[in-house]
């Protein structure tokens, strides 16, 4: 796997030439069906979506988050990984185990089964990382914390500083320019799980959206520079989860 770093100014200009040129998609819209991707690209890495049975908002920004992620990823990156490389995973399902990198949208309307969050912790023991994100406010922090203390009552989640090796590990992200798409009256905060080594397994990303970013790059939404820095957050997380 390529470890070659590319500058800020040129990944904003790959960022802009590929905007320019549409060679992103919409998402697929469906009236309110969500639909699978049966076009799963047979690829090193598969952006699993995790499905939680109760609570909604586990689909925000599907599939065009998914496809936008994965197409930058693999022009900046040596990732084997297409436009069409993820799936929608019940967590109710065993098949959570087939993939490595697990996201959850909106983790604070989500309240897990005891399947789920045996599936979850079993997960995490074998090696996976999660990435939990879109969510804000002290209320849905704390159905957050509830479920993850669900998960892992001998782990508690801890706040991460800006010097954390995720925020270094393909890019170096810059602090000041990680913020949520709209206003959520608060600054954006990274919390997480570790190991008892310090691995890092789950990402929570509070007062954020950062799929929202994803979902919207190719429209004239939101700021640029927090939009790649959105790109650059995603890039980091999921060779992190490869290579730790």
């Amino acid at each position: 796997m390529s470890k070659a770093r590319t500058a800020p100014g040129v990944f904003l200009l790959v960022l802009l030439s590929t905007l320019a040129f549409g060679q992103f998609g919409g998402g697929r819209r469906s009236g309110g069906r969500i639909p699978q991707n049966f076009d799963v690209s047979q690829t090193e890495f598969i952006f699993a979506r995790w499905q939680y049975s109760s609570g909604g908002g586990w689909n925000h920004d599907y599939p065009a988050a998914e496809e936008h992620i994965n197409q930058i990823m693999s022009e900046a990156t040596g990732l084997n990984v297409d436009r069409m490389s993820y799936k929608i995973v019940p967590l109710e399902s065993e098949e959570i185990f087939k993939y490595p990198f697990g996201y959850i949208s909106e983790p604070g309307q989500m309240y897990l089964s005891d399947t789920e969050v045996k599936n979850f912790r079993e997960f995490v023991d074998r090696g996976g990382f999660v990435m939990l994100d879109d969510f804000d406010n002290a209320r849905q922090f704390a159905v957050m914390k509830e479920n993850m203390d669900l998960v892992f009552p001998d782990r508690p989640i801890q706040r991460l500083t800006g010097d954390h090796t995720i925020l270094r590990t393909f890019y170096t992200i810059d602090n000041l320019h990680v913020e949520s798409p709209y206003d959520v009256n608060a600054p954006a905060e990274f919390w997480g799980v570790v190991d008892d080594d310090g691995t890092l397994l789950v990402m929570i990303c509070y007062n954020n959206d950062v799929g929202d970013f994803w979902e919207k790059i190719d429209e004239p939404v939101y700021k640029l520079r927090p939009s790649a820095e959105a790109l650059r957050l995603g890039i980091n997380f999921v060779l992190y989860a490869m290579t730790h």
